[in-house]
């Protein structure tokens, strides 16, 4: 059993941040979008990992030989992002005939990883959604059994969007058919989708079934990310309350909010669903539905729904900001 996650995206609805920062490692509730992911993965049991990285993979991977060094880990470069499909394809003999969980490494769900790894039949995720246009979309049955999919088809026949989890049993029978589909014609972005391969598996006869996630949480976009940013910090919330007692000069906390070490805070008020990276900066300032990177330095803002990068500068704004690494604004 082994797990694959696809992390070779330019995260190009992110940008300014992800150009120098890959999606998979922004920060939502004192972890990183990659180590939810993992996380969720490893308390199930799965212990080998293969992760496609492309852009900024070097980042990618010191990330997990630092965070996850007990981890077996494999790393496929895609350099020529082609899609889902050609990516993990890539991972044909890193994989071999295991079984395999696959979980794109910019979406967080919540569902029994447990349960699914543990299933006598293939999986696929889905959830419904109201406009399943911009999404892969799985037609199911009355026992939820896999029926056809079809990627951002024009004219929907279900509403059932695929999550972006797979677990499939099959894998000699899926690298097939990605063979197949990569010896045709690209779309017309020039890629090739793991969707078209699962289909031709159903076709062939591959059960595949249909488990629906509880929360889905879709980080490509800011939106997305600040709101699934403030769900898991309710949930963190929930589960330990106040577990951090945090104490900063002259400073109101309001919950819930993960701030990483060695962060000096004077005179702000923080809170709720922020999330402050490791030994940043922040005096006189208010911020609340934002992510702050590590080393960043705000001094007399006001910020509410911002996304602030590594190492930025701030003083004397009221805005709403998505703003990169390495950034130095001075509105005062």
């Amino acid at each position: 059993m082994k797990a694959i996650i696809p992390v070779a995206g330019a995260g190009t609805k992110l940008r300014p941040l992800t150009y120098t920062q890959p999606k998979a490692l922004i920060p939502i509730a004192g972890k990183t979008i990659l180590g939810v992911i993992i996380d969720q993965l490893v308390d199930a049991g799965v212990s080998e990992f293969v992760f496609v990285i492309g852009y900024l993979g070097e980042k990618i991977q010191r990330y997990i030989d630092k965070t996850y060094p007990n981890l077996t880990c494999t790393f496929v470069n895609q350099s020529d992002r082609r899609g889902t499909g050609h990516a993990i394809c890539l991972t044909r003999d890193a994989v071999m005939n295991d079984e395999v969980m696959i979980v794109l490494g910019d979406t967080v769900c919540d569902y029994n990883v447990k349960e699914i790894i543990n299933s006598n039949v293939s999986q696929i995720g889905v959830r419904k959604v109201d406009d399943p246009r911009s999404f892969g979309v799985a037609e199911l049955n009355d026992k939820d059994m896999v029926v056809r999919m079809v990627e951002k088809p024009l004219i929907p026949k279900s509403n059932m969007a695929m999550v972006g989890i797979y677990y499939i049993k099959e894998t000699a029978a899926m690298f097939a058919a990605l063979e197949n589909i990569l010896s045709k014609p690209a779309d017309e972005n020039g890629e090739y989708h793991l969707t078209n391969a699962l289909q031709l598996m159903v076709e062939q006869g591959t059960k595949l079934h249909a488990f629906r996630v509880n929360n889905w949480f879709d980080c490509g976009k800011k939106e997305t990310l600040l709101s699934t940013n403030a769900t898991l910090l309710r949930q963190m919330e929930e589960t330990h309350p106040h577990k951090e007692a945090y104490q900063y000069e002259s400073t109101v906390i309001i919950h819930p909010v993960n701030i990483a070490e060695g962060c000096i805070i004077r005179h702000s008020i923080i809170g709720p669903n922020v999330t402050i990276g490791e030994h940043s900066k922040i005096e006189s300032s208010i911020v609340r539905d934002s992510i702050i990177g590590s080393y960043a330095e705000l001094q007399q803002v006001v910020l509410n729904s911002s996304i602030i990068g590594n190492d930025a500068y701030i003083r004397g704004l009221s805005q709403s900001l998505n703003i990169g690494d390495n950034t130095e604004i001075d509105l005062g």
